[in-house]
């Protein structure tokens, strides 16, 4: 054991902050003035070394996503009183700023964008060309169509910005100690960590590494591999132009999205800063194979203007005033990138109370919301809202360095591409997760990716358009859905669904872990069910399926971008309850096969010789099997809502059992199905997805999911006594089903509702309904315009399409169907 010691002025802290950017001391900033006693910071050189000091600044509300935007507001809305706080100016310019179109598809994705800023606070304009002018008078106007304006968007002084929240830290009792390096981190039996320095070591209850471009030489102390890559970022800033100083009000920041760069006012001169293509755009590799050189902090890199020359030539174009302006600075330096831009921010899987908010392309204007968005993750034991796209557990040990570097590239080439519905990014693909059937596949279909797998998305036949075609409205792979549609509907499909997330739990306590994890009750032996893992504020924070194969043994399932995000809840509660249970993650070892459609025990009946008739092998049991003499894991369930089976097997297995099932299928006239065509199914059964109609934004009663929650069983489930709490209040909105009357256009999610002229609700999920011919989708509304009948409107691509909430679901499920005939009534399809 290492003697804690006093000369850091501590030997004990609540929380470790690793690194004093602007991400690390705004978090320091916000547990403090939270309350939280003992919060230490430790940075190797001074505060706003790395990328923080040499940061363009850039403030802006937009986000693509959805609630990203909260955390833009909270950091705008913060930095606008900062200075009145702690005394420290901040530099801080809000005159707005424009995103330019000059494409039809742009004007097409800027309609895409408003309708998902309705339901949010954020003001964010479409505006024309004259009004775009009248804001920028210094532009060109010949290519402009159209400009996205957020009035409050601007740009702050990064430095001045991290000494002010440091200023506020201090303020309430925060200690920010630097320079002191951390040589190692040392995680004890309890959880809690030793904090080695070479002035001694802190104790910490929770360390947090916000280390910037040194958060993989953090991780690598205990034995983690971050994602991260080094990006060099250039930006130049001119002289005075007369035409700037003219001016009586400061210039909007432009961001033209072809020309692919940012523009803005620097005293009386320009800033401007450009994102490479793939191809021209420089990695700082060596950093990530040999770790960052020692001592580097305030450095830059050598600027290279031959990299950045045709977009310096659009900008010239766009605002010819540059033409006549001279460079006087230029800056090159680095920037972390994730393979996806998006930081990773949370606990982390695997290791206990280590905390990551690393990976920021942007970490000026996201460093005040997420320091508040994960100092109330910490103190509440919960996130305040739902940021799965920031979860560090989406990346696993398919990332590997290579992929890394493709993704990065390919997202900092990427930073200003049109941002399309069911986008697809093909660099670094495939990576070593790929299913079994993969390379049998691959031809065939159109790949989706999901948390490294891939999975077809859609399948060619003779005369198909093939192949990735983005679009807005309907595309190449509408009428191939539909047919897959029919597939499962009138014969039967196959569906490869291996990218499931999958756990064996098992132990003395398995049965007690379960019903103290989850809403549902515990499935009898060769049972399973549905259940969902809850907040102590009664969210829903995954959905799973549970079959008990034997006596105290379980599988669990869950979707694949879910995989580390429930298995790191689990465990946690493992840990704190101190269960014993042993966990395993099965997720890669196992294929899985779906089987659906009115035919589907006919075929699999001629593999096996079990009985499969359904008083033998009825719906929601489980059990193994041999199919043609390969050992599966057979349960009666399927996400299409039709007769089916989920086959879970060995990965090896996986081609010889796909292959037996197809030939097997030759008369019924089998086929394949893909995710596209699957949620179609699932849509018009009414069946509700996590991270679309319910996440942690979301309580499981006004999702609909009441089935699935038993608040009458004996256990004391995570999330009881809030349900019971928010059925008492009553719920002030409600999950409803909505079939639209539109063209060429079907909702995908997140678009807003509307109802007498004003937002009222959002969409969740959507998508053609291949049985109705006509759009459908889940939103959520208030309590009172919830009612089967009452009219409301979707916005779709700048329009509002008259909606209509209807009986769910729109077709009956085959359990259903199968029970109301036996009953001698005829079941609507």
């Amino acid at each position: 054991k290492k003697t804690p010691s006093s000369s850091l002025g501590k030997d004990r802290a609540d929380t470790v902050i690793i690194g004093g950017g602007c991400v690390g001391v705004s978090l320091a900033y916000h547990l403090a003035k939270a309350g939280l006693k003992d919060v230490v910071l430790l940075e190797k050189s001074e505060l706003t070394a790395g990328s923080t000091w040499h940061a363009a600044g850039l403030t802006t509300y937009f986000h693509p996503g959805i609630n990203l935007k909260q955390i833009h507001s909270y950091s705008i809305k913060l930095y606008e009183k900062l200075e009145e706080e702690t005394g420290q100016a901040v530099g801080f310019h809000q005159p707005g700023s424009i995103r330019i179109a000059s494409t039809p598809t742009r004007v097409d994705e800027f309609k895409y964008q408003m309708t998902r800023v309705g339901w949010h606070p954020t003001e964010q304009y479409l505006i024309t060309p004259e009004k775009v002018q009248e804001l920028f008078p210094l532009l060109n106007m010949d290519k402009v169509l159209a400009g996205l304006y957020n009035p409050g968007d601007g740009h702050i002084d990064p430095y001045s910005l991290t000494m002010a929240l440091a200023a506020g830290a201090r303020k309430y009792g925060a200690q920010l100690n630097y320079p002191v390096e951390v040589t190692n981190l040392n995680c004890r039996s309890d959880g809690t960590w030793e904090v080695e320095t070479p002035l001694g070591v802190i104790l910490a209850k929770r360390i947090v590494n916000t280390a910037g471009f040194w958060a993989r030489d953090v991780g690598k102390m205990i034995g983690l591999q971050h994602p991260l890559i080094p990006v060099h970022h250039q930006y130049v800033v001119t002289s005075t132009i007369p035409e700037v100083k003219a001016l009586k009000t400061e210039l909007p920041v432009i961001r033209d999205l072809e020309g692919s760069y940012y523009l803005r006012q620097e005293r009386d001169g320009l800033l401007f800063g450009p994102y490479e293509s793939e191809e021209k755009m420089k990695l700082q590799d060596s950093w990530v194979t040999n770790g960052v050189p020692p001592g580097f902090g305030k450095e830059l890199f050598e600027p290279d203007l031959d990299r950045i020359m045709e977009h310096i030539e659009a900008a010239m174009e766009m605002v010819p005033i540059l033409k006549k302006a001279d460079i006087i600075n230029t800056i090159a330096g680095p920037i972390t990138y994730s393979p996806d831009i998006l930081p990773m921010v949370g606990p982390h899987q695997g290791v206990r109370n280590y905390w990551v908010a690393i990976g920021f392309g942007y970490g000026i204007i996201h460093a005040g919301g997420i320091g508040k968005y994960l100092s109330d993750w910490i103190l509440e034991g919960e996130p305040p809202f739902d940021l799965i796209e920031l979860d560090p557990n989406r990346y696993g040990k398919w990332t590997t360095t290579e992929f890394t570097a493709a993704k990065a590239r390919e997202s900092y080439g990427f930073n200003n591409i049109v941002g399309y519905p069911k986008e697809e990014r093909f660099a670094g693909r495939p990576t070593e997760r790929t299913s079994g059937l993969y390379d049998l596949l691959k031809s065939k279909c159109s790949m989706g990716f999901h948390a490294g797998w891939e999975q077809p998305h859609w399948f060619y036949k003779p005369g198909d358009e093939t192949g990735y075609k983005p679009s807005f409205r309907r595309t190449n792979w509408f009428d191939p859905v539909g047919r897959e549609y029919k597939q499962v509907m009138e014969k039967v499909g196959v569906i490869d669904l291996s990218p499931f997330g999958k756990f064996k739990v098992k132990g003395t306590d398995s049965v007690k872990l379960l019903d103290h994890l989850f809403a549902n009750v515990v499935p009898k032996v060769g049972s399973t069910n549905i259940s969902h893992m809850l907040t102590p504020r009664g969210k829903v924070y995954a959905e799973l399926t549970v079959s008990q194969l034997h006596p105290g043994e379980f599988m669990l399932v869950t979707g694949s971008g879910s995989e580390l995000h429930d298995l790191r809840w689990i465990e946690e509660k493992v840990m704190s309850g101190g269960y014993k249970v042993e966990i395993e993650n099965i997720t890669d070892e196992m294929g899985v096969l779906g089987v659906a459609g009115p035919y589907a025990r006919q075929v699999l009946q001629k593999l096996t010789n079990e009985d499969l008739s359904d008083g033998s092998f009825k719906f929601l049991q489980s059990r193994h099997l041999k199919l043609s003499d390969i050992a599966t894991t057979a349960i009666r369930i399927s996400y299409t809502g039709e007769l089916g089976w989920e086959l879970y097997h060995r990965k090896e297995d996986s081609v010889a059992l796909y292959s037996a099932i197809m030939e097997a299928g030759q008369k019924e006239g089998i086929d394949n199905f893909g995710t596209y065509a699957l949620n179609a199914l699932r849509l018009e059964k009414g069946f509700r997805a996590w991270g679309a109609e319910m996440n942690c934004d979301t309580n499981p009663l006004e999702a609909g999911l009441e089935y699935f929650v038993r608040l009458n069983k004996p256990a004391d489930f995570t999330g009881k006594q809030a349900l019971k709490q928010i059925k008492e209040k009553g719920l002030k909105r409600r999950l409803v089903y909505l079939t639209l009357e539109t063209d060429d256009v079907d909702p995908e999610g997140n678009e807003s509702v509307w109802h007498n002229g004003k937002v009222i609700g959002n969409t969740t999920s959507g998508s053609f309904s291949y049985s109705a011919h006509r759009s459908l989708a889940f939103a959520y509304v208030p309590t009172e315009l919830s009612k089967v009948g009452q009219k409301l409107e979707v916005e779709l691509l700048g329009k509002n399409y008259p909606a209509t909430v209807i009986q769910e679901p729109l077709v009956l499920t085959e359990p259903t169907r199968t029970r109301l005939q036996r009953k001698g009534e005829s079941p609507k399809m």
